[in-house]
């Protein structure tokens, strides 16, 4: 009997195909499965949540945080061979002495007192040098030049300590009309000759200016032994006259060589404000010394030490750089409108302004210096108190110091974007002031007027120096300067006249110089705005006037070809 192999499925074992044919035909029934259709299903229920199941499920939320940061990993040197016998034994040089004070072996409280003296003098010396030679001082100059006018402010201080008895009290006192106009002689004729005559000889000095400064440096001191050994006698009054015209001078010609030896990094504005802060502090500590010769050997003693500090002047006059010398292509300034020579430089009228405010300002100093003393001379005279007189005198003098020291270093940090609207606000807030002390007359008023005054006098300067410096041309800077010294000086002079003339009592004094400086502050004022209040004194003024050049200032060389057409 033969299997049949057709069909590969019955061939397993255990199959049979009944299961397969009942299940088809119970799918093929439509009676079943309508009856099965009809019975209700289980209900369903939800699958049971386990706790671990929902911590599983719930998505696991991290912190980031930043990276751990590792520390630094060091490689440790090895260590250093040990010493030979050569390193050993070899010898050691003594220690260098170093530039500061060595320290005391045994200590005491004295040797530690100079210790420390010695070593703060020296750190002392070392911030004068740097503060000297800032900014390339010592490469263009300037350090040279400041040294020069720190003793020019030196020898006045010394002068005015040692003629303080002498010229300063003794005309005071109103009691004798020739020794007031002696002295009005003595204050009022260096400016007078000053005005007239350096002034126009400054532009026409093309060489020597060194030696000028030098010559009048030696000139004060041949007049400060002249009034040594003539101090009781009337050699005294020329002597002293011909001193101050020489001081002035070197002033003038000062402020015309201070552009030529301008560091690179500063500018004028800055260069002026050093020179008058280092010329004050050196006022303050010569004329310290001063007062101690006075006291020790009299005036002549003062008058001698001042003789020494000219010569010396003179003598750093001359190792002022030569570079000062050359003006080729200078331009000298004139104060007209429409110049008589086509080769001077008009002034515009920005500088015409800061002029005006600047010598109106001058004013009240010059009055203030002169009128001061009269004033308490008189007032003290019935108490016959000197003491009081130069305790009171001290107080306006120290009172204008620190103002000219605080002046001028504001102004030097200071950007001047409108220099014209800075010294019409010092013109009025001196006016305010002098006000303030002719309703209140009092020594206290005259010290708040003399810090005002000199704060604002400084400040001015300053804005005219800013003001000449953009406005002009650089060939004509020194010669403005030269002028404008010199107007500044005249207005000087003219406030202390009225000082001397005035009567010795302060609301008169101060009520005439009020009016003065109202006067001065309208005239300023109105140039401001292209106007004047003097008809004769001014014309119309462009802002800034065209630079002027000289016809021969672009001459081609000898041999050289001339330009084409």
């Amino acid at each position: 009997m033969t299997a049949d192999h057709s069909d590969p499925g019955r061939a397993r074992r255990g199959w049979s195909g009944a299961s397969r044919r009942r299940q088809e035909s119970a799918q093929n029934d439509p009676d079943l499965v309508a009856e099965w259709s009809r019975v209700p299903k289980p209900p369903t229920r939800p699958m049971p949540r386990y706790p671990w199941q929902e911590e599983r499920e719930e998505p696991p939320t991290y912190r980031t945080a930043p990276p751990r940061e590792e520390p630094p990993t060091y490689r440790t040197a090895p260590p250093p061979p040990p010493p030979t016998y050569q390193q050993e034994h070899r010898f050691v040089p003594p220690e260098q002495p170093t530039s500061g004070p060595r320290t005391p072996k045994k200590l005491t409280v004295t040797r530690v007192a100079v210790f420390r003296s010695r070593q703060l003098g020296q750190r002392g010396v070392e911030a004068f040098r740097r503060a000297l030679h800032a900014d390339g001082a010592d490469q263009s100059g300037l350090a040279a030049l400041t040294w020069a006018v720190m003793l020019n402010y030196a020898t006045d201080a010394t002068l005015a300590v040692a003629l303080a008895n002498t010229l300063f009290f003794s005309a005071a006192t109103g009691e004798s009309q020739g020794k007031v106009a002696l002295y009005l002689l003595i204050t009022v004729a260096p400016f007078a000759v000053i005005a007239p005559v350096i002034g126009p000889a400054l532009d026409r000095i093309q060489h020597g200016r060194r030696l000028a400064l030098a010559v009048s440096c030696f000139g004060q001191a041949l007049l400060a032994v002249v009034m040594a050994l003539h101090f009781d006698d009337w050699g005294l009054y020329p002597a002293a006259l011909g001193t101050m015209v020489l001081s002035k001078s070197f002033n003038v010609l000062k402020a015309a060589v201070t552009p030529r030896v301008l560091p690179p990094d500063i500018t004028l504005v800055k260069t002026n404000a050093r020179l008058t802060v280092f010329g004050l502090a050196a006022a303050g500590v010569f004329g310290a010394v001063a007062a101690g010769f006075a006291k020790l050997f009299n005036s002549p003693g003062a008058l001698w030490f001042t003789a020494v500090l000219c010569i010396a002047a003179a003598v750093l006059c001359l190792r002022i750089p030569a570079w000062v010398e050359v003006t080729e292509g200078e331009v000298p300034t004139s104060l007209r409108a429409e110049p008589r020579q086509k080769t001077r430089q008009p002034l515009g009228r920005q500088v015409v302004v800061a002029l005006w405010g600047n010598g109106t300002i001058r004013v009240l100093t010059g009055f203030l210096t002169l009128f001061a003393a009269f004033v308490i001379k008189a007032q003290t005279e019935r108490d016959h108190a000197p003491f009081e007189q130069i305790l009171l005198l001290g107080l306006i003098g120290a009172a204008a110091g620190l103002g000219n020291f605080l002046g001028n270093g504001i102004g030097a940090r200071l950007q001047f974007g409108r220099p014209d609207q800075m010294i019409i606000g010092c013109l009025s807030a001196v006016l305010g002031m002098t006000v303030i002390a002719a309703l209140i007359p009092g020594v206290p008023t005259v010290v708040a007027l003399a810090l005002v005054g000199s704060v604002s006098s400084a400040l001015a300067k300053i804005s005219l120096d800013a003001t000449i410096q953009d406005d002009l041309p650089e060939q004509s800077r020194a010669s403005a300067f030269g002028r404008s010294e010199t107007i500044l000086q005249f207005g000087w002079v003219f406030g202390g006249a009225l000082g001397v003339l005035l009567p010795a009592e302060y609301w008169v004094g101060f009520a005439v110089v009020g009016l003065l400086l109202a006067a001065g502050l309208a005239q300023t004022v109105m140039v401001n705005r292209d106007r004047t209040l003097l008809p004769w004194l001014g014309r119309r003024r462009p802002l800034k006037s065209d630079p002027v050049t000289r016809p021969n200032q672009h001459r081609p060389a000898p041999g050289a070809a001339a330009p084409g057409p």
